[in-house]
């Protein structure tokens, strides 16, 4: 429950070293590096140099989609080639023959396509007997084939006195199939005619020899052989891409591996055109095994020191928290991480969280079923939600036993009190609506003054005196929270009067000045400059956010009114389920039970979620919280992953 200390850490290095430097740096696995500042100096200047690996990744990636390649990491520490052209000379090498076999492929297959189609032509011109090539040849008489549609065939007789001759060989119903005969002097007229009854010609490829029967055969046979031969042309692709997927897998992971180290160089500064400046942080504990990846290097120098030491340094968040809390990490990363020197609450809003969702959501057996889902969500699916959903659930599954609640039953753990000794179970929820709710109020006053006094702590810790004295998150306010509501359970429950003069000057009205007077207090107690305002304008200002402390101390107590509220309100629909399983007898009680429990698991469940999440963002991490760090992100952790696989 902590966030993890870090050190500061400085490398300087030739630019002939630098690849070799960002390699460790990956390897380490631990290292952050921070972005180059640009603003030091003439002599200081960014590396913004085009990356020569993305071009090689695109264009692999682009053939691992043409062939149908899955990309899979892949160990390369066997790839001796390390340049960007080295590589690409590698992939060619592999991609070529493949490539080539690839487009002869699709000549093939445009090839087949177009014979299939001039094959449907063939086939209704079969009669022809006379050889196509001596029909082609024709010097003056010109041939045209083509279908006429049948109501156009009757009108060619309009015609008869054109010099044409129209031979017809087959007729599907709708059209006749055949050619024409025209003089090459006066083809464009007769053209023109056919053209008007809609005759479609039909264009015949080169390829087409012989008779129309023997064209038509040759044709079929021309298909069936290059169909084989697509067959083994598809099957030679295959071996020879399970032949080099492994290897190319191996170049792609080591041109995603270069290509990051590349990128890292953007991250750094050089100096003098000589030499490289490198800023980062690592977890202290890691420190020493970070420094000794460097031992080998002469030429490279590492320097570190705890960032505690530099009030300057602003560094990165890495949180640190044990088995429990560990998922709820996931909430204060919603909400913002913290900053390095600040508070972790991934402790307090794991045990809050978790108490809050029993106590609204309490009964034995559906608990026990949201922590078996959790866990399948958490250990199947590594989805970081069912973690949460896993102890959640047993919260409610154990208040829901204190409650005596199981599936919607009330008593059915009678028997189990009764040998613990109890009469009857221990508490019963809506025979205590009272107790419930005071409780509930009693258990936000409890949160709020734990968030002011953690955010006291954080004022002292930081130095910022005005935060934990006199805010309304302070000490003051704390005083001032408590002394109003003392007094009002002195009066009004206890029957004792608190709010005597001297209780009222010094519990209320002093701390409340304290809060007016906040910023000048402040300034004064740190020593700074006070900020000049008018008079007016500084009472008018500072009275009504005095009123609106107040005023926030009253709404953000009664909104915890509402974990009682849910909690009578789980026990009030189970209730509902239950009237209506009598209602439905013997036959559908089982089934209205079991329908009833899943409606109330999925939405209540839902809802009591983001409730008790609402209550954290608005009513605890709203007192002490801020959000304003950002994440400790060691540099290329996929890239070692990929070198490490």
């Amino acid at each position: 429950m902590a966030i993890e200390k870090l050190e500061a850490v400085d490398i300087t290095c030739y630019i002939e070293d630098l690849n070799e430097v960002l390699k460790k740096c990956c390897q380490s696995g631990c290292f952050h590096i921070e972005p180059p500042d640009n603003s030091k100096g003439e002599k200081f200047r960014l590396l913004n140099e085009e990356n020569p690996y993305e071009s090689l990744i695109t264009e692999l990636s682009s053939f691992f989609s043409k062939v149908g390649i899955k990309y899979e990491e892949k160990n390369f520490s066997s790839l001796k080639e390390e340049s960007a052209s080295e590589l690409s000379v590698l992939t060619d090498e592999i991609k070529s023959d493949i490539l080539k076999n690839i487009e002869h492929t699709e000549e093939l297959s445009e090839d087949i396509k177009h014979r299939r189609q001039v094959a449907m032509y063939l086939s209704h011109l079969e009669g022809i007997d006379e050889d196509y090539q001596k029909l082609f040849s024709c010097k003056n008489v010109s041939v045209r084939f083509g279908k006429l549609p049948i109501e156009s065939y009757e009108k060619l007789s309009y015609h008869k006195d054109k010099p044409f001759i129209f031979n017809t060989y087959d007729n599907d119903g709708e059209y006749y199939w055949g050619m024409y005969f025209v003089p090459s002097s006066i083809k464009d007229d007769i053209d023109d005619i056919f053209s008007e009854l809609y005759f479609e010609r039909i264009r015949l490829p080169d390829f087409v020899e012989g008779t129309g029967k023997d064209a038509k055969i040759n044709n079929e046979k021309a298909i069936f052989s290059e169909r084989e031969e697509l067959k083994n042309l598809k099957k030679q692709i295959d071996e020879s891409i399970d032949k080099n997927k492994e290897k190319l897998n191996m170049i792609y992971s080591k041109l995603v591996y270069l290509s990051g180290i590349f990128e890292l160089r953007r991250e750094v500064v050089l100096y003098d055109d000589k030499y490289i400046l490198i800023k980062g942080y690592v977890p202290s504990k890691k420190s020493e095994e970070f420094i000794s990846l460097f031992k080998e290097l002469d030429t490279v120098t590492v320097l570190s020191r705890p960032c505690e030491r530099d009030n300057r340094l602003n560094p990165p968040t890495k949180l640190k928290n044990n088995i429990f809390a560990e998922p709820f990490s996931m909430f204060v990363e919603m909400y913002g991480l913290p900053s390095h020197h600040g508070f972790d609450p991934t402790m307090l809003v794991a045990i809050t969280y978790t108490l809050l969702f029993g106590l609204m959501f309490a009964d034995l057996g559906q608990g026990i079923i949201i922590s078996i889902a959790g866990a399948f969500l958490w250990h199947v699916k590594k989805n970081k939600l069912g973690a949460i959903l896993e102890r959640v659930g047993i919260s409610s599954a154990v208040f829901g036993f204190l409650f005596g609640s199981v599936f919607g039953f009330e008593h059915l753990l009678d028997p189990v009190f009764r040998n613990m000794g109890f009469e009857e179970k221990p508490f019963e929820v809506m025979d205590n609506i009272n107790t419930i709710l005071y409780g509930a109020i009693a258990l936000g006053v409890v949160f709020i003054v734990i968030t002011i006094i953690i955010n006291i702590c954080i004022g002292f810790k930081q130095k910022d005196y005005e935060r934990a004295l006199f805010s309304n998150n302070g000490i003051a306010g704390l005083v001032f929270f408590i002394a109003i509501l003392g007094g009002l359970v002195g009066n009004l429950i206890l029957g004792m009067n608190l709010l005597t003069p001297v209780y009222v000057v010094f519990l209320i009205v002093i701390p409340a000045l304290l809060m007016f007077f906040r910023e000048i207090l402040g300034c004064l107690i740190m020593k700074k400059p006070i900020e000049k305002v008018g008079v007016g304008d500084f009472i008018a200002s500072n009275f009504f956010e005095v009123f609106e402390f107040g005023l926030g101390f009253a709404t953000n107590t009664l909104s915890f009114v509402r974990v009682g509220g849910f909690i009578l309100s789980h026990a009030g629909m189970m209730s509902v389920v239950m009237l209506l399983a009598e209602m439905a007898g013997k036959s559908g009680s089982i089934l209205v039970i079991i329908i009833g429990n899943i409606f109330v698991i999925g939405m209540e469940g839902l809802i009591v979620g983001i409730q008790s999440l609402r209550l954290e963002f608005y009513e605890v991490f709203s007192r002490f919280y801020d959000g304003d760090g950002r994440a400790f992100e060691p540099v290329n952790m996929k890239i070692k992953n990929i070198n490490s696989k």
